[in-house]
């Protein structure tokens, strides 16, 4: 009865969206503003308050993955609201102060991205576009598709970077390698990526082999740590939300260390735009195990004490929540063969991870941020204006 009534103080706050909740007695009420509700929360069985209260998101998120509550209606429109009303479980500080503790070794960060990326490239293969392409697009037009954005995003980045065939670049945490093959192949620039995941290794290897590029390009199964090189341009993408907190420092410190004098580098990742993002201990548990999420303020602050200028600051937030909108359309249109090959519990985990993101993006609760820094004062050896970037991805996109 206790638990019922807490959950009953909780829900009764949670939400900017009319929601029904069926209880595990059979007894349902609604919550939010009145009005028909499109979303119904089932509880099949008690999920305790005590575990609620210590982790919400992951007492929750396992009681999902394991059928102890169903979510009937759109889970991303669900969080949405949870994230949009302040007062919720979701937003509360008190809640919050229950985050996991991580350090992060090389050897530690190796085993953290092999467990998320080397699910196997046969699983990607199911939802991503061709491209190979696991981070946020960028959508020049409402109708690109996925991998017409996937693309533009390398182009942007690289037109960003006003890079010079003959240049070299490295590229930290290099994925399936569309960043590097491209920057070879169509902006002449000599290439190596990093990777700690076996699998991506392995596939970029092959692929320059299969293509002939190993005058060009290099790729290399290591810490960016072990890098000892300096390069004209270095680019990150989706990297440092695994570092983790303790390392952000260091991270920004290798990148200056990487750059050659006056170059520049092109860092593009999750970030939030208010204090408090951090960790999340069902997302640290099931997707990306010793993952932080730093907010803008930490990040630039360890970009100046790192030495390094920033030239250049834009949000993606939309793009990022389109991006994985349709990746979860993606995923439900392959969801029987993912059934087949992890089990129903692993279909339930990783739509609700989508979904969830999609709505972490759409409510602003996550950011993502393309943080382009000069090695020297900013803007060295880059044109004065800003009209570069945009004069090259037209010039790109015909």
């Amino acid at each position: 009865m206790l638990d019922k009534k807490i959950y009953d103080e909780i829900f009764s706050r949670s939400f900017t969206i009319p929601i029904k909740v069926i209880f595990w007695d059979g007894k349902e009420k609604s919550y939010g503003p009145e009005g028909k509700s499109d979303i119904t929360i089932k509880f099949n069985e008690k999920v305790p308050v005590s575990e609620l209260v210590k982790h919400a998101t992951l007492t929750l998120g396992e009681a999902y993955m394991d059928k102890k509550l169903e979510i009937e209606g759109s889970i991303q429109k669900l969080i949405t609201s949870a994230y949009t009303q302040s007062d919720s479980f979701m937003s509360s500080l008190k809640l919050k102060k229950y985050i996991p503790k991580f350090s992060h070794t090389e050897e530690g960060n190796k085993k953290e991205i092999q467990e998320h990326y080397d699910i196997g490239n046969d699983f990607y293969k199911l939802w991503l576009d061709d491209t190979m392409t696991y981070s946020c697009a960028y959508f020049r037009t409402p109708e690109d598709t996925l991998e017409q954005a996937q693309m533009n995003k390398v182009h942007h980045i690289l037109n960003k970077l006003n890079t010079k065939p003959g240049e070299t670049i490295l590229d930290i945490g290099c994925g399936w390698g569309t960043m590097m093959f491209t920057a070879a192949k169509e902006y002449g620039l000599k290439a190596k990526g990093v990777t700690l995941s076996q699998e991506q290794y392995d596939f970029v290897n092959q692929k320059i082999q299969d293509e002939n590029l190993g005058d060009q390009m290099e790729v290399m199964l290591e810490d960016y740590r072990e890098v000892s090189e300096k390069f004209d341009h270095v680019v990150s993408v989706g990297m440092f939300e695994h570092v983790g907190k303790e390392n952000l420092p260091g991270y920004f410190e290798m990148v200056k260390k990487l750059l050659k004098e006056n170059g520049n580098a092109l860092i593009h990742g999750i970030t939030g735009q208010h204090y408090g993002v951090g960790v999340d201990a069902w997302l640290v548990k099931y997707i990306f195990p010793g993952g932080y999420i730093p907010d803008v303020k930490e990040n630039v602050g360890h970009i100046l004490d790192a030495g390094l200028q920033i030239d250049d600051l834009e949000p993606l937030r939309r793009h990022y929540q389109k991006t994985v909108e349709i990746w979860d359309r993606n995923f439900h249109k392959v969801e029987d063969k993912v059934d087949e090959m992890y089990g129903e519990r692993f279909v339930r985990m990783w739509d609700l991870y989508l979904q969830a993101c999609a709505a972490s993006f759409e409510s602003g609760n996550i950011d993502v941020i393309q943080f382009l820094l000069t090695n020297g004062p900013s803007g060295t050896a880059m044109p004065m204006t800003r009209e570069y970037m945009t004069d090259l991805d037209k010039k790109t996109a015909e």
